[in-house]
């Protein structure tokens, strides 16, 4: 029973949650089963629910081939403590499946995690609603100057505009509304929105995310706030990687040449100082992706079986983060790839190589839910697995949104710089009536081909000197 693909939409992890219930309920092979003298009618042993379950979720286009049995037995262990299932004797939560005779059955009532109420869809809902101004509406107008396409390209009026803004003061104009700090912020909000939106091919965000507590300024700092690498920079240091840890990271990353001749060095050492890293991580008090956008990055997963798709959405998406979570999240992948790929480190566990063991270490402190009743388990696995592997493109920041963003930004300014100044804007920014005005005319050069055509009609005649320099 292989079930439905729960593509992108509202409530993603509660959906793949009820599908994973349904098809664990309606396939599990359940008989009589005898323990300690006694009978059990449609029970299941906890040796066969792993077995089954694992066969399950591998073949499941949800989750994939990369699960693996101890995150189907942490799955049990969740479905035991949120009534799923329970043992033969109705106790829910008292047993382990260490014991792989123990036996199990489902209980009568449903399991299932209902969905929550959606608000009504309304037509503002279905795209992020951008900004409007009186002032730039209608500002093709007759009394406005139509804009000149060729020389209102930003670099132009970039250098126009600095010459032009020292005209401004001595113009007696009408007291007007500028572009201030608080519509630049909702820009970007707006049109980062529309593009997760876009990646995500949904018509709503309505149940994925909640737009009211998203702060524009996130978006801005984790673009401009960047060293040479793409690397966060923070204002407020008390928000960094604390200084042990990060040392401990740059050891294993650069293993041999990362540990300093003053530490101490043993068999085992390189193990002792993954688990100062691995602990750090796991003792944040939430996951770098944050609870707020669990069920964001939980709707990527529908989409990582288009790669491009999936790092476009996963780009803007990680945008989003605070600062402090982005930076940590971006060294955090940084390191997990280059352990993985470093061939001097040794082994850092002896039943599992690096590369699951990174993952296996990481995934609940990059994603996972406040909610109890979730497959966060699988679902990190996944999405971080895919993340590491592709770490540099995935947090790199979108230049597309950046440059349409700033694009938009300075059609605004020069739009209202348009309608305030009109004078002022007539000189510095003319159109083609007015250059043609006070412009010479130009002479009409013949064209290249036209050119070619008068020379071949007229053969050169032989040179002939007519006087010398010579005396």
């Amino acid at each position: 029973m292989e079930g439905k693909m729960i593509g992108p939409g509202p409530y993603r992890a509660t959906k793949l949650w009820n599908e994973t219930i349904r098809l664990f309920r309606g396939g599990m092979p359940v008989r009589r089963h005898w323990s300690r003298f006694r009978s059990y009618d449609s029970s299941f042993s906890a040796a066969e629910a792993v077995d089954w379950l694992h066969q399950l979720l591998r073949r499941n286009h949800n989750f994939g081939p990369e699960v693996t049995r101890g995150q189907t037995l942490q799955l049990l262990r969740k479905f035991l403590k949120n009534h799923v299932i329970e043992d033969v004797k109705g106790r829910f939560g008292k047993e382990d499946f260490d014991d792989n005779g123990h036996l199990y059955r489902f209980p009568p009532q449903s399991p299932l995690k209902p969905l929550p109420q959606r608000r009504p869809c309304t037509d503002s809902m279905f795209a992020p609603k951008m900004p409007c101004w009186d002032e730039y509406e209608n500002i093709t107008s007759e009394n406005s100057v139509p804009i000149k396409p060729r020389i209102l390209n930003s670099e132009t009026w970039n250098k126009r505009h600095s010459i032009a803004i020292g005209e401004v003061h001595e113009c007696k104009l009408i007291r007007r509304r500028e572009i201030t700090p608080k519509h630049i912020d909702q820009i970007w909000k707006s049109m980062t929105l529309a593009d997760l939106q876009r990646a995500l091919g949904l018509q709503s965000l309505n149940g994925i995310l909640d737009t009211q507590h998203l702060s524009p300024k996130h978006i801005v700092h984790n673009i401009y706030n960047v060293n040479k690498q793409g690397i966060v920079h923070l204002k407020n240091k008390s928000d960094d990687i604390h200084h042990w840890a990060l040392s401990a990271m740059k050891c294993l990353a650069n293993w041999p040449n990362g540990s300093s001749t003053e530490q101490p060095m043993y068999p085992g050492f390189e193990r002792d100082v993954f688990r100062t890293v691995a602990e750090y991580f796991q003792k944040q008090r939430e996951p770098l992706l944050t609870f707020q956008f669990y069920e964001v990055f939980v709707n990527i997963l529908g989409l990582l079986h288009k790669p491009e798709l999936a790092t476009e959405a996963l780009q803007v998406c990680c945008l989003l983060l605070p600062p402090a979570n982005r930076r940590k999240l971006q060294l955090l992948m940084r390191f997990m790839a280059q352990v993985c790929h470093n061939s001097s480190l040794p082994p850092l566990n002896d039943a599992i190589g690096t590369r699951t063991l990174m993952v296996q270490t990481f995934s609940r402190c990059v994603l996972s839910s406040s909610d109890e009743i979730d497959l966060d388990e699988l679902l990190a696995t996944k999405l971080v697995t895919f993340m590491m592997d592709n770490q540099e493109s995935v947090l790199k920041v979108p230049s597309n949104l950046q440059r349409s963003v700033e694009d938009h930004i300075s059609h605004l300014r020069r739009a209202q710089f348009q309608k305030s100044y009109s004078e002022i804007y007539r000189r510095r920014f003319p159109t083609a009536e007015s250059e043609a005005a006070v412009l010479p005319d130009r002479p009409q050069w013949l064209k290249p081909h036209l050119m070619f055509r008068s020379l071949k009609s007229q053969p050169l005649q032989p040179f002939q000197r007519s006087w010398s320099f010579r005396t």
